[in-house]
């Protein structure tokens, strides 16, 4: 029995069958990360080291893991969020040797206990979704940091909470902000958000976009990829700010700008993309249409507020699975989605794989960086660097059969000076 069965806590290993499957899917169409894990396997970048992952732990995230391993590393990995963890492929990566510590929709104080577990491996790196691992040993968590030479960062949220600690002189070990890489804002946070957000929102209500007022709340990368998706399906738009530049471009993008108390009265979708909390909250839900629908696409479910919308209701129910129906006292209803968590990922399977390739390969990438690097980049948030920013493009490039072209001497020459002219 290796350490992984003996160790992991997981719902079902039976279920690991359907899990090997969803891998195997998610893999066949990752052609970056496959390039990246035959380097790493000829490479052992992470021999003898210890990885702690956490990440949305469906089957892209596995394969992650999956090429972390084959780096050399000896990997355990928990779920960032209690509602896109699918059991089935927790089962799948037990059996092929790496220690699970997550399950599906566990109470808060379980999901809890589960992240702090993996931390109990005493990481050398890690790989973070939203600075959970990082604030736990920050915090409760101290002793586990012993060895641990840095790691990278997957959100927007996240790399706030790193970049506070690190304002406060607290940050104990380097980290790299893979969400602000070109490959990483670009396409993930914009065409994977649009894509994966109604494919969460579509799947759950059975409900049609076109016709309907989307209101997208926020308009950084990913609100940028929900309104144009929403646009695409016939929607009309309206975009929510608090930063008159974005509201500009969201203006000249072609849709329509007003603030949330006016943007409630007209939605019929909502969509929330900020990563701060309670956008959504009491003085909105007064003035929403009956049937309104909400949902988060940020990262924490704090972007609604549960708390006011429940003591606003006379009473809760279930209707579909993921669908919680709140009956106002006026006899309005307002329908939440996924308990206000991810709606892409806690009611769907999250971005596209051939999306996530491009991102996790940043991640395997950046994560090798780290480990090259930490003694000389001491205990501060970095960017990933263009180089391996570039490289993710062109194995991307390569894999889709294109090619581009490349400057020539005279053109080099002529860029590099302030005479020729």
């Amino acid at each position: 029995m290796t350490n992984a069965v003996q160790n992991s806590i997981i719902t079902d290993p039976s279920l690991a069958p359907e899990g090997h499957l969803k891998i195997d899917w998610a893999s066949a169409h990752m052609p970056v990360l496959n390039r990246i894990k035959e380097q790493f396997e000829t490479e052992k970048p992470f021999q003898g080291l210890k990885v702690a992952i956490s990440l949305h732990l469906e089957a892209k995230t596995a394969y992650l893991a999956k090429v972390v391993q084959a780096g050399g590393a000896e990997v355990t990995i928990t779920g960032s969020n209690p509602l896109s963890t699918q059991d089935d492929v927790c089962a799948a990566l037990v059996e092929d040797g790496i220690t699970v510590f997550a399950k599906y929709n566990p109470s808060a104080a379980e999901f809890k206990a589960l992240n702090m577990k993996a931390l109990e491996c005493k990481p050398d790196l890690l790989i973070d979704d939203g600075g959970d691992l990082v604030t736990l040993l920050h915090s409760e968590s101290k002793e586990m940091a012993v060895n641990l030479r840095g790691g990278a960062e997957e959100t927007t949220t996240g790399i706030i909470r790193l970049k506070a600690l690190e304002k406060d002189g607290a940050l104990s070990f380097p980290m790299v902000a893979v969400n602000d890489a070109f490959c990483k804002y670009l396409f993930d946070n914009r065409y994977g958000t649009g894509q994966s957000v109604f494919d969460g929102i579509n799947r759950t209500t059975n409900l049609v976009v076109a016709g309907k007022t989307v209101v997208v709340v926020g308009y950084g990368w990913c609100g940028k990829g929900v309104a144009m998706r929403a646009k695409g399906m016939g929607a009309n738009v309206i975009v929510t700010e608090i930063d008159a530049i974005k509201a500009v471009e969201a203006y000249m993008d072609g849709f329509a700008v007003m603030p949330m108390l006016e943007a409630a009265k007209q939605g019929d979708i909502f969509v929330t993309v900020t990563g701060n909390r309670d956008v959504i909250r009491g003085e909105h839900y007064k003035v929403m249409k009956n049937g309104a629908i909400l949902s988060n696409a940020g990262h924490f479910d704090v972007e609604v507020n549960k708390v006011e919308l429940e003591a606003m209701s006379k009473g809760k129910r279930t209707v579909r699975r993921n669908i919680e129906e709140y009956q106002l006292e006026d006899g309005r209803s307002i329908y939440l989605l996924a308990e206000g968590r991810l709606v892409n990922l806690a009611a769907g399977d999250g971005h596209p794989a051939e999306i996530m390739d491009m991102t996790f390969a940043l991640q395997a990438m950046s994560l090798k960086f780290i480990n090259d690097q930490y003694q000389a980049i001491g205990n501060k948030v970095v960017n990933v660097p263009y180089e391996l920013d570039e490289q993710v493009a062109r194995l991307k490039l390569e894999s889709l059969g294109f090619g581009i072209d490349t400057l020539t001497p005279q053109q080099a020459a002529y860029l590099d000076s302030w005479t020729e002219h």
